[in-house]
């Protein structure tokens, strides 16, 4: 509702073209769902049609990424995160969810969840807003099923450390029974935050795990 009002009074620019608004117009979303990167989630390397590589030995079944984090969406990511563009969960899960394409009405969204330091220094959980807004564009059922085990951060760690992190964060609320999971992350670096976070939901019991981010970027 704030939001709401918030963008009556001084309406949101587009973060790439400028038009008055939204935070990113639908001529601009089309630019950056039409060209989506066809590469691994695991390694990077050149992807089949599941967005997952022959050689990767993954808990998850199938992938999708919006694309790189850079120019506009690294933009859009960065003000939602760190500048408290709250607005920007709802383009972004609309990007999310055009990259997709219909799921299946029997999929179930999940959120990589966040830490409770990050969540009470924006006042939100950023995937969980994300995958929120996205099972509801597709119309299928939320679940906060997953649980961060951990508080280590991964912004600033070494790969040996990310997986490590990784490894030891997550945990699922209950038993699952069967059905397919749809994971929902921002941002995907060296992949190991959604490997153990769908190994989490397998070990649970789910038949099955897809994994959705908005953007790969390069480990510093």
């Amino acid at each position: 509702m704030l939001d709401t009002l918030i963008s009556a009074i001084a309406p949101h620019l587009c973060s790439s073209c400028g038009r008055i608004g939204a935070l990113l117009c639908d001529n601009c979303k089309y630019d950056i769902v039409s060209e989506p990167i066809e590469q691994c989630m695991a390694c990077d390397g050149p992807s089949g049609v599941r967005g997952i590589c022959e050689k990767c030995d993954v808990p998850y079944r199938r992938a999708w990424c919006v694309g790189r984090r850079e120019d506009v969406l690294r933009k859009l990511i960065d003000e939602y995160k760190f500048e408290n563009a709250y607005a920007a969960h709802r383009v972004l899960a609309d990007l999310l969810s055009q990259r997709i394409g219909q799921l299946p009405s029997d999929v179930t969204v999940v959120a990589v969840p966040s830490i409770a330091s990050h969540i009470r220094q924006r006042g939100y959980d950023h995937a969980t807003l994300v995958a929120k807004q996205l099972a509801r564009l597709q119309q299928v059922t939320y679940a906060p099923i997953l649980r961060r085990k951990t508080a280590t951060m991964q912004r600033g760690a070494s790969k040996t450390q990310r997986i490590r992190q990784a490894k030891e964060a997550f945990e699922v609320r209950g038993q699952l029974d069967g059905g397919i999971y749809l994971l929902v992350d921002d941002i995907v670096t060296t992949g190991a935050t959604v490997k153990y976070a769908a190994q989490a939901l397998c070990d649970a019991g789910a038949a099955e795990v897809w994994v959705a981010v908005l953007a790969r970027q390069t480990l510093d």
